[in-house]
């Protein structure tokens, strides 16, 4: 087997590893070459020298990301069992929706037992996020097991790792398999278009499908707002389970062109069903109308624990705003992304803000992301996704 360099963790510190979690923070390690590279696989052992696993050590923080528990070769045997593991549960997750679905994520980091790894698939269109330069190194294997994989059904692959990198050394987003795609998806039957180099994240939040479905409930002959609506996706399936109209705002003119491409995809009308370049709290701010359903769906407060108070406070205003808002007998979707609010804290913060807006508010739904985000129960850091859907009297 290959030699690694070798990192000692301090007595005591093994125990989280052993519990298997992934992380190894850097106040755990007792001994480490001085000339280790980022991104460096490296095996790790506990204060008596036995052997934990293997990992991609990064400065930081977060020191080791641990690949493998135990000793075991980082090779194309390993990559190819992995990401099949990823792709049958995917088969299983989505096997009575193959003709009305043709999107989702493949590996979901840490989820997945690969941390730092994202990828998704836009029928047959891959995405790949390296989360920390030990993927970004591995990205050539994992290219090759990803063509196995998926034989002829494999379209393009594209690595989008330099913004999920905070990448300052250069590297830039680049087509790996294939020539640049825009591809069309259908998700429950619905069309939407995907700019996989532009859009935001990977080009689309599969991770909202099942709320998405949940919606529909809702909608029939309802007036309906989207907050930060991005490229439209609630409001598609709003309108698509029979809403009477559809505002969807978002402050990116580009988003808010997606938005009307896709509404025009699916045989909506947008001059009915308004798409508007906005600031969301401005809007709801200056409006005087309201609506049976709103949804808020922004993009995440609190990056870290140092801004989730600052964080905590920006959703309760958000979701005040949003209450006032709404018709009695009317519907609020609220979500957060951040995965420093938890879902009690998330609660709390709805809950204070349903009493500044003085409406009487009970939680008919508590969701979370779907299945193809899978939770390690291990990584409890893989559950990020929570919101609420309040009736409000």
């Amino acid at each position: 087997m290959k030699t690694y360099p070798e990192i000692i963790l301090k007595k005591g510190k093994e125990i989280s590893i052993k519990r298997r979690h992934h992380w190894i923070f850097s106040g755990a390690v007792y001994t480490k070459p001085v000339d280790l590279r980022d991104g460096e696989l490296v095996k790790v052992f506990d204060a008596n020298h036995r052997v934990l696993g293997m990992g991609f050590y990064a400065p930081g923080s977060i020191m080791i990301r641990m690949i493998v528990f135990g000793d075991q070769e980082i090779d194309e045997a390993f990559w190819l069992e992995k990401l099949s593991a990823a792709y049958q549960l995917r088969q299983q997750i989505f096997a009575a929706q193959r003709e009305s679905t043709n999107a989702y994520r493949l590996v979901h980091g840490e989820g997945d037992h690969l941390p730092g790894l994202i990828i998704d698939n836009y029928n047959g269109n891959l995405v790949i996020q390296a989360h920390h330069r030990g993927i970004l190194g591995e990205l050539p294997t994992i290219v090759t097991a990803l063509q196995t994989l998926f034989g002829t059904d494999l379209q393009s692959i594209y690595n989008k790792s330099a913004a999920a990198l905070h990448d300052k050394t250069g590297e830039a987003d680049s087509w790996l398999v294939g020539e640049k795609q825009e591809p069309r998806i259908l998700e429950s039957g619905l069309r939407f278009e995907i700019n996989l180099e532009k859009g935001q994240k990977t080009g689309f939040f599969l991770d909202q499908r099942d709320n998405r479905r949940l919606l529909q409930n809702y909608c029939t002959g309802r007036k309906v707002l989207n907050t930060f609506c991005y490229s439209g996706g609630f409001s598609v399936y709003a309108l698509g389970a029979g809403a009477s109209q559809v505002t969807s705002v978002d402050i990116s003119a580009e988003a808010i062109a997606l938005c009307q491409k896709n509404l025009e995809l699916n045989g909506f009308d947008t001059e009915k069903n308004p798409c508007l370049t906005a600031d969301v709290l401005k809007y709801l701010q200056d409006i005087d109308e309201s609506y049976d359903l709103v949804i808020l769906d922004p993009p995440a407060f609190a990056k870290n624990t140092r801004s989730r108070h600052n964080a905590v406070q920006a959703y309760k205003r958000l979701n005040a705003m949003a209450l006032k808002k709404i018709e009695p007998g009317g519907i609020l979707f609220t979500f957060s992304c951040s995965q420093v609010i938890d879902r009690e804290l998330f609660t709390h913060t709805v809950t204070a803000a349903a009493l500044e807006a003085g409406r009487p508010t009970q939680i008919i739904h508590q969701v979370s992301q779907g299945a193809d985000h899978p939770v390690n129960i291990f990584h409890q850091e893989t559950s990020y996704l929570k919101g609420l859907v309040v009736y409000v009297s």
